[in-house]
């Protein structure tokens, strides 16, 4: 593999940080003991361009390459999943999905707003009945003529009371995958509503929503993709979604490591710095060879979409470890600290939550074993 971060990447990385540091540090603790983050951070994502960071350049997006797009969600991940997964969803769930199923009206449409934070938008997959079996949806769109009526439930649906548009899987056919179909949903529609769900381990201040579907009518046009490709559009979303959700656990890692490694050469027990403590210092060194290894498996994965080489089993692969690995990370940066990192205020106890949710969104652990197992003929 011929890889290396470009003069380009590394501008894209300082930016990234410069306004994490300004924009999002200085309040995140606050958002996480609220639940909620300040909205106004929609609009300086969208100022910086952030919202549009792997959207196509013609559509009001930064044209950035999926390395750029990583780069980006680590800085975010390193200060709060919780604006990094407003990123995630609006660009990866939804933009890029658009940008390639979409027909040239919708992307007009819609791309521009979701890059400039005008709209953004949500991934209504998940439903009380049917999370690791998305095939299982029981939503349903029927037939009017040249529009659908859509009927059903969805829950845990990450900015579902802030979109403005909602890509919603219904079942236009038979039970199974093959049945199911994609909508492009204005969630001003009538007979469409959300309420916040609160009261989360992690993720606090990012806005989730249950959405309700009570005969909500949509035109053809909104359709995305082929009737019953819905399943085939789900899953390129979240190749896109675990991506910048493993990105986001980079940033978990390197924050957790450079944590440990200030506090563990300033805290002094027994006479000396804990640094010198091999119990302290090997759970450091484990921290540091986790990130490193996370690493390259990222950005490996990243060059490959970016050549257009398969790389199905390397997404699975990548979530999988990364996910796992940054909760071992965590767990190890809660130890250094010891009484400390269980206050609020060290933000390690908060990195903790975040992490433990990554094993479960855009596809359980488990699943990601049963992706990769089939990858390899297993």
């Amino acid at each position: 593999m011929d890889f290396a971060l470009t003069p380009e990447h590394e501008l894209i990385r300082e930016t990234a940080r410069e306004f994490v540091e300004a924009e999002i540090v200085p309040h995140a603790r606050d958002w996480d003991r609220a639940e909620a983050m300040d909205e106004g951070i929609v609009a300086k994502l969208a100022e910086i361009g952030f919202l549009g960071a792997g959207l196509p350049e013609e559509h009001g997006g930064m044209g950035l390459d999926t390395v750029g797009y990583c780069l980006v969600m680590e800085e975010l991940g390193r200060a709060d999943s919780s604006v990094r997964g407003v990123v995630s969803v609006n660009v990866g769930l939804v933009g890029k999905t658009i940008a390639k199923w979409g027909t040239d009206v919708q992307k007009r449409e819609w791309l521009p707003r979701l890059a400039s934070g005008d709209a953004l938008g949500c991934y209504a997959l998940t439903e009380p009945g049917s999370g690791s079996d998305p095939a299982g949806l029981v939503s349903r769109a029927e037939r009017d003529g040249d529009d659908w009526i859509l009927s059903g439930s969805k829950i845990f649906i990450t900015l579902g009371t802030w979109a403005k548009v909602a890509l919603v899987f219904a079942r236009t056919g038979a039970e199974g995958a093959r049945g199911i179909t994609c909508f492009l949903v204005p969630t001003d529609s009538p007979g469409f509503s959300a309420r916040p769900i609160k009261g989360k381990l992690g993720l606090r201040a990012q806005d989730t929503g249950e959405l309700f579907l009570e005969g909500v009518r949509v035109p053809d046009a909104s359709r995305l993709g082929a009737e019953g490709d819905g399943f085939k559009v789900a899953m390129s979303a979240l190749d896109n979604g675990r991506i910048s959700l493993a990105a986001g656990c980079v940033g978990i890692g390197r924050g957790c490591l450079e944590a440990c490694t200030t506090y563990a050469k300033e805290r002094r027990q027994f006479g000396e710095q804990i640094s010198r403590v091999e119990a302290v210092s090997h759970r450091i060194v484990d921290m540091k060879l986790r990130l490193e290894t996370a690493r390259l498996l990222l950005y490996r994965l990243a060059w490959l979409l970016d050549q257009g080489r398969p790389a199905a089993l390397d997404s699975a692969l990548v979530k999988l470890h990364l996910s796992e690995s940054f909760v071992e990370s965590s767990m190890d940066a809660l130890q250094v600290h010891g009484g400390a990192g269980y206050l609020v205020d060290t933000g390690i106890e908060s990195q903790v939550r975040d992490a433990i949710a990554s094993r479960i969104y855009s596809g359980t652990s488990d699943i990601q074993r049963n992706l990769a197992a089939r990858h390899m003929g297993l």
